[in-house]
């Protein structure tokens, strides 16, 4: 849970987020979050913020969606002292893969997983930097329950609250949205 305290820090986050018109398709705004990845205090901070809410629970694997899921990802892995796995676009893995089918607010896709990446019975955060019809992570909660592990929480930097993708999530897990537009 963020604390008042946060707020500051918050809005120092939002001010590095840059909007880019009609990207990747007319009539999407796409949330650009290179700006601020490109700032070593907004890089680390953000990091911090999303390690926060999960602080203290049984974490065994960050699952970080392709593909700026890979950008923190990772070190929220390691913050956790879980495993990290990379969820990828088809054709992208070359080992055996599982994969589920989910729509966008633009189209369709999927994504794969190996289907050895992750142990039965772990506890599985989905990482992504931002939600916003839910798709994406309901898809990547379907690869993780074919697997037999559990999705114990979502973490994302941007929610776009008008598109009510956090209703679609699995609300008997923790979901983290640091930036609320």
């Amino acid at each position: 849970m963020i604390e008042t305290t946060d707020i500051d820090l918050i809005g120092m986050l939002r001010s590095r987020i840059r909007n880019i018109p009609d990207f990747p398709v007319k009539g999407i705004q796409f949330k650009d979050i290179t700006p601020l990845m490109a700032d070593p205090v907004t890089l680390d901070l953000t990091s911090r913020l999303l390690r926060k809410p999960f602080n203290g629970q049984r974490v065994d694997i960050v699952v970080g969606l392709e593909a700026r899921g890979f950008y923190f990802g990772p070190r929220l892995a390691a913050d956790l002292l879980a495993g990290f796995v990379p969820v990828r676009k088809p054709n992208k893995l070359p080992s055996k893969i599982i994969s589920a089918s989910y729509e966008l607010e633009y189209g369709s896709d999927s994504l794969e997983m190996h289907a050895d990446a992750i142990p039965k019975n772990a506890n599985v955060v989905i990482h992504d930097d931002l939600i916003a019809t839910g798709g994406t992570a309901m898809a990547a909660t379907k690869l993780i329950e074919k697997a037999g592990a559990h999705v114990v929480g979502y973490s994302f930097i941007l929610g776009l609250e008008e598109l009510q993708g956090v209703g679609r999530l699995n609300q008997g897990a923790l979901i983290s949205t640091l930036i609320k537009l």
